[in-house]
């Protein structure tokens, strides 16, 4: 703090009439009679020396301020004060000299006390002739609002503001004190930061913006006067009321006046500034998610909000978390790019608005750092009027008949993030992508082939006679979408062509448990009580068969962010809606640090993007895509893509992921309010989830170079190789059984091919020479005719048109 030099004769001075004044006062309020007595001074004098001289100072609640991660773009304030803290230098002269003109024209004159002004008001009080006038300085008013904000007691904030005597010598003791400690200006300037100038500002940078829209250094002498003049009575001076706008006129040119009586202004100044029209904006600074700059903006505003209540760095409890988001005068740059965001608004809203019961929900994430770039849904963030309620009837017909309205067209719940009763959406076969990293980190390659029948009958358990199960059986017993689907497939035709009959003995043998393990891994959550008890051993994790088929709840963030850590070759990162924050003084906060971690094996991470290529149309860097279920997405975004597609029984969901390097864009479409829908939600249509991820991860890309995934190599892609043996033109039987011994799995096609060989032997092998250890290896039947066998031909490509299955395999 900043001392001033004082004489010390006039401070001596100062505190002898004070104490003197102080005695009076006193005895003024309890006994009249003795007020001008020598006992009454004496007492005074003891009795204001002994009172404290020290003030403490809290710093008083500031806004805090949102930012896109531009650091320019705003994205929302909150407060429970509107105040900024400004310095003296960012404050017009003009509001300097009119604050003073209007509360303590002597005020760079006195040491904090005006012992004139005090005496004038005694007598002037006493004599009861005159309307009864105050001697409080700036200084003093500085004194009890400080010890407001700095109390830690309601009781002490009604001790800090009655009307006592005993207030007022506490204040004169200490302005004397603070006279003392601090600069005139320093004074002015922590004055004019805390008072209130009504209309929900506090201090002058907030009341230049509510009234008049600029920053206070651009205040005019008209401008300042108003404000100056509401100090006293914001309340009665409100010149947004009807009833107020006259009393802060005749204010307003009350305080213009004396700023020419203290010389502050000319008297041409003062006329110019009276005669012009007092015109005021009203405009109350927007607090909180629901006034969002940008309307779309709530749900990314709400997940930074509910992120911020989580954080044990900003206190221990999530009352004082709040208390310090709005009353910490923090600067936080988001991590919200309006690029990405804005793309996503528009591709959610396109063909389905908000009162459709379909959710739309696409979240987007930064790959390697965890930064959520957009989160969005085709619904308006607000709290839905009860007294008048837009929301319609829940769609759950059980909700709707005890009248229950839905989360559409309003809602401020958590829908894509998950939270406060919302526990996910199944997500479908994007969930088949576990099952990929588990089989690749047990060393199982990308190569590995599988037969895939149109029907398989697995060893997991379910209830006997389910839907599930196979015929009179109680084991579960999937099938692909259509079947033509059946045949020899390798991971990556079996992800583009989603064949669950390749991926549920794939989880078969790698483990159920060890699946799960993979997407927890990768950062999936249970938030449903039913999902967290089968993701454990009691819960029976190992006969999850149908969990690579998702029927597990996620939500879009976090499936996104799985995806991301693949992207990000294995790297795990937190997702966080923060990239810097500031406090007032400028310091920077360690908590918008990115929080990454390895959690999956960069080659690993590798192999499962390069299979991942496959269903969005893009092509895998090591060996041929076949089949792919959302196959326009590579040429929509026009940039090295990978991702996958999801479908629920029934089309109660639809999912779509799809990913660069540099974003991760994750859309689940679902309804909300019933899980168990009767509405189908559609992929590649002009209301389905297709085209709300890939518009967003395209519009997110414009002006963005692509960046080629890398591929994988070593044993990764195609394992330990094998010599496949000779078998042409021996019996079939023969043949199988010498492949089996080899440690191959054998196929044999029912399609016969001319060949050389005698009919009904083995015409040859596909492949042939070289394949994977443990691999498929299909026995082609001869079927006469003196051609040369094939011997040659790659391992087929699996089923697939080009348009891939049909929905509810996807």
């Amino acid at each position: 703090m900043r001392k001033r030099d004082h004489n010390v004769f006039t401070n001596a001075a100062s505190l002898l009439i004070c104490g003197l004044l102080a005695g009076v006062v006193v005895a003024a309020a309890a006994f009249p009679a003795v007020a001008m007595s020598g006992l009454a001074a004496k007492a005074g004098a003891e009795t204001f020396g002994a009172l404290p001289k020290e003030l403490t100072v809290a710093r008083a609640p500031q806004i805090s301020y949102l930012l896109a991660n531009d650091g320019k773009t705003p994205l929302a304030t909150m407060y429970d004060e509107n105040r900024r803290d400004v310095k003296l230098a960012d404050i017009s002269p003009y509001m300097q000299k009119a604050i003073i003109a209007a509360e303590d024209h002597d005020f760079y004159k006195h040491n904090g006390v005006d012992v004139n002004g005090v005496a004038r008001a005694f007598v002037n009080n006493q004599s009861g002739t005159n309307s009864q006038q105050g001697a409080s300085t700036l200084t003093m008013q500085y004194v009890r609002l400080a010890i407001a904000y700095s109390a830690t007691h309601p009781a002490d904030v009604v001790a800090a503001t009655e009307d006592t005597s005993a207030r007022k010598i506490r204040e004169m003791r200490l302005a004397l004190q603070v006279d003392k400690e601090f600069s005139k200006d320093e004074i002015l300037t922590r004055y004019l930061n805390l008072a209130s100038f009504g209309n929900g500002a506090y201090g002058i940078f907030a009341a230049s913006q509510v009234y008049f829209g600029k920053s206070p250094k651009n205040l005019k002498i008209e401008e300042a006067a108003l404000l100056a003049g509401m100090v006293k009575a914001p309340t009665t001076n409100d010149p947004t009321t009807r009833s107020g706008y006259p009393l802060a006129l005749d204010r307003r040119n009350y305080v213009i006046d004396n700023m020419v009586k203290t010389k502050a202004i000319t008297q041409q100044e003062a006329d110019a500034a009276k005669a012009t029209k007092l015109v005021v904006k009203d405009k109350r600074t927007p607090n909180g998610c629901v006034a969002t700059n940008q309307k779309d903006w709530g749900f990314f505003c709400d997940y930074f909000y509910r992120w911020w209540l989580s954080q044990e760095t900003f206190g221990s409890t999530t009352y004082d978390r709040e208390r310090r988001l709005k009353s910490g005068g923090y600067t936080i740059t988001t991590t919200l790019d309006v690029q990405a965001q804005n793309g996503a608004d528009r591709a959610v809203r396109r063909n389905l608005g908000v009162n459709s019961k379909a959710a739309r929900m696409v979240a987007a994430i930064e790959p390697g750092t965890g930064r959520v770039r957009a989160l969005s849904v085709n619904r308006n963030f607000k709290i839905d009027d009860p007294k008048k309620p837009q929301n319609k009837l829940s769609s759950d017909p059980k909700k709707a008949k005890k009248k229950i309205r839905g989360n559409y067209p309003n809602t401020v719940n958590p829908l894509l993030s998950g939270g406060q009763g919302i526990t996910g959406y199944q997500a479908g076969s994007t969930f088949k992508m576990f099952t990929m990293v588990a089989a690749l980190e047990k060393g199982i390659p990308l190569a590995y082939q599988i037969n895939s029948p149109p029907v398989f009958k697995s060893e997991y358990i379910v209830e006997q006679n389910s839907p599930a199960a196979c015929p009179g059986t109680h084991f579960y017993c999937p099938k692909n979408a259509s079947a033509s689907m059946a045949g020899v497939h390798n991971m990556w035709t079996a992800f583009g062509s989603s064949v669950n009959t390749y991926f549920v003995p794939l989880e078969q043998q790698v483990g159920a448990e060890n699946v799960i393990k993979a997407a927890q891994k990768l950062g999936i959550t249970f938030r449903s009580s039913d999902d967290a008890r089968r993701a454990t051993k009691e819960g029976g994790a190992n006969q999850w068969g149908a969990f690579t088929l998702g029927v597990s709840q996620t939500t879009p963030l976090e499936l996104a962010n799985a995806y991301a850590t693949l992207a990000a070759d294995g790297k795990y990162c937190e997702p966080i809606p923060v990239q810097q924050i500031k406090d007032p003084e400028g310091n920077k906060l360690d908590v918008a640090n990115p929080r990454c971690e390895q959690r999956i094996s960069t080659e690993v991470a590798r192999a499962a993007v390069d299979a991942a290529r496959c269903p969005v149309g893009d092509r895998s860097s090591v060996s041929k895509c076949s089949g792919a279920t959302a196959r326009n997405v590579r040429g929509i975004v026009g940039k090295p893509v990978a991702g996958k597609s999801g479908t629920t029984d029934s089309e109660k969901t639809s999912s779509l992921v799809a990913m660069t390097k540099q974003f991760a864009v994750a859309g689940i479409m679902a309804d909300p309010d019933w899980a168990q829908t009767n509405q189908q939600m559609g992929h590649d249509t002009a209301t389905g989830i297709n085209p709300a991820v890939y518009e967003t991860l395209r519009d997110a890309m414009k002006g963005k170079p692509g960046v080629e995934f890398t591929p994988p190599n070593g044993k990764i892609i195609n394992g330990d190789q094998r010599s496949i043996p000779n078998v042409k033109c021996q019996s079939v039987d023969g043949a199988r059984g010498k492949l089996k011994e080899a440690g191959f799995s054998v196929v044999v096609s029912d399609n016969k091919i001319a060949s050389e060989c005698p009919a009904g032997t083995v015409a040859g092998t596909s492949p042939n020479g070289r394949t994977i250890k443990g691999g498929v290896v299909t026995i082609e039947v001869s079927s006469g005719g003196g051609s040369t066998p094939n011997q040659g031909g790659n391992t087929p490509g699996g089923p697939g048109g080009p348009g891939g299955p049909p929905p509810g395999n996807n």
